[in-house]
């Protein structure tokens, strides 16, 4: 097809392409302008003109002479290329060798729960090892083959030909290792961005290191907004970044530490007004100037820079947590409660660590959220400490099923949850009442022998209104007793929680939600601020997305800041080899201080049965106080293992019977007799002592031999310790 170009007497009435223009008389120089030659010298347009290819044979000598002034004859340069030589020379002898021996280690150490892996890992590593060696054989020689040829070749030069062979030998090593060491072109001097003209000079443009990569004032005026795809370096990107803000009017000023990961760009953005909430409100804008998916651009403002925020640009199907590290192992009983254990990562590679000693929390997803990884994960931690009882709740669904056997209780039925629940929200009172007892001052302090109690409620709006209000007062008084509850839900509303005490809570996190539980667990002005899980999208039947993915406050030693977080997913397989792991070391039980001081605490009154005028049952108690045994029972829980729940006068016999094997061991022998035992104890006659002692189970006294008393009547270590581990049920 023909194109028609308009005459030249049209093209200045009319707008036609530029490519399409046909110079004018008016356009084209006039031939008198040009001069001949004169000379070596060519007059044009007024300007004198040297062609580069006839200069003088002096000025390029002069020209060289003062590049080799500059670079000090080149000596750094030949330093820099021999030791490029020798680097090169080490890079093909390791040859990526080191590299895949630790990658085979790690691949070992990772399976260290499957033997047959850890098997075939370990070959993996054996056989690795044996090629490097043969690697590194070959390549000594190769290295003494041409070594020893170039060194006889020089020999003999040197031998044979006189002062001007070694001359040139001399020059010739010279000028290799100046051939080695030149700089770069590539990074001798910073390049433009092709998208746009920016002056460089004075802004310290393109610097790293935290420097300023472009201001607003460096934009053209006619530079219009490309998609980020078309960025290559920090600079293309600080103007990528500069022109969808001003276009979509931001009141930007300047972006800084641009830097390029494996997933895409990051960068501080700051504003020379208001604050990074315009960058918020105009995210999803800013994705469609950038070409990125849903979610593509992550603003993160800073607390300590009012006027910054952190913005996260991921590529398409690109995933920023693809590269975090998996659930690290944790041998049974090998943790406290009051240890942080990771169990996630956040967008920017941050360990997602916390402890939950003490620590109420509520965990608020949609369906396909990840709530019950969300839970296992923690779960993980906890079913791993000595001083720990992990109870699991769930109305509905299937709570910590892979993790079942290192659970000490697990209750679905509404009797069973609303049974655990009254037991310690009853043990709660009953430790804040023995905590000075005890000596452990504000706070119940955790220990092997005062263990936590942390219960994970899973499908919390699905239980009972009893149940609800039995973990409300939870909540409100197991926080110093270190019985904490951790509630999974599918909303964070009222409607949802019965109560609106999601801002309440210590520790919050959200994933996949609507905006309106944002607000309601984060506060009204959080998604200004950059709480955006409601960006989030649930997993669907074949796709996992954002599942797990969480926006998290009150994690103890870590800042409030709105960062995006994903819970390690931990596969089936594992979480149920790592539970019965920890259900053959024997699980955690309760104290039989907090078990014995329960049965001096009243009841809550909307569990207790409601009598007329007469006596008579009006109302029958909606739930019962049962003991550690009796809910055990009811909740199908295994009794092997647990406490037996003494009565106040076994709990008497028992402490009187460690004081006095106590006593022995001042005495520094295994027998002693009533009255040197009382008076060490104090506080009881030789008389009470051994009535305690009798009905312990630890018998009567028997003739025993003591130096310096002779054969007298008294007790046996042996005995003593038999009865105090009957009665422990030991």
């Amino acid at each position: 097809m023909a194109i028609h170009t308009p005459s030249a007497d049209t093209q200045t009435d009319i707008d036609v392409p530029e490519f399409m223009r046909t110079d004018t008389a008016a356009d084209r120089p006039n031939l008198s302008l040009v001069k001949p030659i004169q000379g070596a010298v060519v007059e044009h347009q007024g300007e004198t003109l040297r062609p580069a290819w006839i200069e003088s044979g002096k000025e390029l000598a002069a020209r060289a002479q003062e590049h080799v002034t500059e670079n000090r004859l080149y000596i750094g340069w030949t330093i820099r290329g021999y030791g490029n030589l020798g680097r090169r020379w080490l890079e093909a002898r390791r040859d990526g060798h080191p590299q895949m021996i630790q990658s085979a280690i790690a691949e070992r150490e990772a399976a260290a729960s499957d033997t047959a892996a850890e098997t075939a890992a370990h070959e993996l590593v054996r056989d690795r090892r044996a090629d490097y060696r043969l690697h590194k054989r070959w390549h000594w020689i190769k290295t003494g083959g041409w070594g020893a040829a170039g060194a006889a070749g020089v020999t003999v030069g040197a031998v044979t030909g006189g002062v001007w062979v070694d001359l040139a030998m001399a020059t010739a090593a010279y000028l290799s290792g100046i051939y080695h060491g030149r700089p770069d072109p590539a990074t001798a001097e910073v390049a433009a961005p092709p998208l746009s003209v920016i002056e460089q000079s004075d802004s310290g443009f393109g610097q790293a290191g935290g420097q300023v990569f472009m201001t607003v004032d460096q934009l053209r005026e006619d530079a219009k907004p490309f998609p980020i795809a078309q960025a290559r370096t920090p600079m293309q990107l600080a103007e990528c970044v500069l022109l969808a803000l001003v276009a979509e009017g931001v009141p930007v000023a300047e972006v800084t530490d641009v830097i390029r990961l494996s997933w895409g760009w990051q960068c501080i953005v700051r504003v020379s007004e208001g604050t990074p909430e315009a960058i918020i409100k105009v995210a999803g804008a800013l994705e469609t100037r950038f070409d990125l998916a849903a979610n593509g651009v992550r603003p993160t403002p800073l607390k300590e820079r009012r006027a910054c925020a952190v913005l996260r640009l991921v590529d398409r199907g690109a995933d920023p947590f693809a590269s975090a590290p998996g659930l690290p192992y944790r041998a049974p009983k090998s943790m406290s409660i009051t240890d942080k254990f990771r169990i996630g990562s956040s967008v920017g590679g941050d360990p997602l660590e916390t402890a939950l000693a003490g620590v109420m929390g509520l965990w608020v997803a949609a369906s396909g959220g990840g709530k019950t990884g969300i839970l296992q994960a923690l779960a993980e931690g906890t079913t791993a400490c000595y001083d720990n009882i992990t109870i699991d709740l769930d109305p509905h669904g299937d709570g910590l099923e892979d993790l079942g056997d290192a659970v000490r209780i697990t209750a679905r039925t509404n009797q069973q949850i609303e049974a655990v629940l009254l037991f310690f929200l009853v043990m709660s009172k009953a430790r804040a009442r023995l905590r000075k007892t005890l000596g452990m001052g504000r706070k119940w302090k955790a220990s092997r022998e005062h263990p936590a109690v942390t219960i994970f409620f899973d499908e919390f709006p699905k239980a009972t209104e009893l149940a609800k209000q039995l973990a409300f007062d939870l909540l409100l008084v197991g926080r110093k007793e270190l019985i904490e509850v951790e509630i999974a839900s599918q909303g964070g509303q009222k409607s949802y929680l019965g109560e609106n005490f999601a801002q309440m809570v210590a520790l919050k996190a959200v994933g996949p939600c609507k905006v309106g539980d944002t607000r309601a667990v984060f506060g009204d002005g959080s998604v200004a601020e950059g709480w955006l899980p409601h960006r989030l999208d649930p997993a669907t039947e074949t796709d996992p997305k954002d599942a797990g993915h969480i926006y998290i406050q009150g994690v103890p030693g870590m800042p409030d800041e709105p960062i995006e977080y994903k819970v390690h997913e931990v596969p089936s397989a594992t979480l149920r080899k790592l539970a019965a792991e920890r259900l053959e070391a024997g699980l955690v039980e309760p104290d039989q201080d907090s078990l014995g001081a329960m049965a001096g605490v009243d009841l809550p009154e909307y569990v207790e049965a409601v009598y007329d005028m007469e006596g008579n049952v009006k109302k029958e108690a909606p739930v019962e106080l049962l003991t550690w045994d009796g809910l055990l029972r009811l909740c199908g829980a295994e009794p092997g293992g647990y406490v037996r729940q003494l009565t106040p006068e076994e709990r008497h016999q028992l402490q009187f019977a460690k004081l006095a094997l106590k006593a022995m061991d001042h005495f520094g022998r295994d027998v002693a007799q009533l009255d040197e035992m009382a008076a060490l104890i104090g506080g009881i006659t030789p008389e009470g002592l051994g009535d305690l002692l009798r009905t312990s189970g630890a018998g009567g006294t028997v003739k025993v031999t003591i130096d310096g008393r002779g054969r007298v009547n008294g007790y046996r270590r042996e005995d003593i310790a038999e009865a105090a581990k009957l009665l422990q049920g030991d």
